[in-house]
């Protein structure tokens, strides 16, 4: 687990810095989650492995792509929950959406945007329902850089609590 927490401070530091998290630290991170497992749990921790991470893209595929999630924040909440056990997975995201709610209600509000936000948020539900569909969550209006959460931190920060017994 001293692994992941590297390689997910190394994400933070990508992810803040640049707003991108590099595919060679997704990878990493997998390729050492499966081996971590394996070498627990043999070839059952592969399985689980496995599983968890493609049950949490599974969860995470849709906001991803009306455009809330960046790819880079669901494939570290993927591989990351492969990590724990199953029964803590959703404990683990139940924390890291806590934490994501509060550093963008926080930004928000300090930045002044939080009513400009929240109608644009009322008005995209109000076109997803006459439109029958869902489209993009396209930032609109303020800059995405000063509205959009960096969300490998609440991803980290859910990982550390879990690690110091919290959950």
């Amino acid at each position: 687990m001293a692994a992941l927490c590297v390689i997910l401070t190394a994400a933070c530091c990508f992810d803040y810095r640049e707003k991108k998290i590099p595919n060679l630290l997704c990878m990493a991170a997998g390729l050492y989650g499966i081996a971590w497992r394996a070498l627990r749990d043999g070839p059952p921790g592969i399985c689980a492995y496995l599983f968890q991470a493609v049950s949490v893209f599974a969860l995470l595929y849709f906001f991803f792509r009306v455009g809330a999630v960046g790819a880079g924040d669901v494939k570290l909440l993927c591989l990351t929950a492969g990590y724990l056990p199953f029964q803590k997975v959703s404990v683990f995201l139940l924390v890291f959406l806590l934490f994501s709610a509060m550093i963008s209600l926080a930004k928000l509000l300090r930045k002044g945007y939080f009513r400009e936000r929240v109608r644009y948020f009322m008005q995209y539900l109000k076109e997803v329902w006459k439109s029958g569909g869902w489209k993009p969550y396209i930032q609109g209006g303020t800059d995405r850089a000063d509205v959009g959460v960096c969300l490998s931190g609440p991803v980290l920060i859910s990982l550390l609590l879990y690690l110091g017994g919290v959950y």
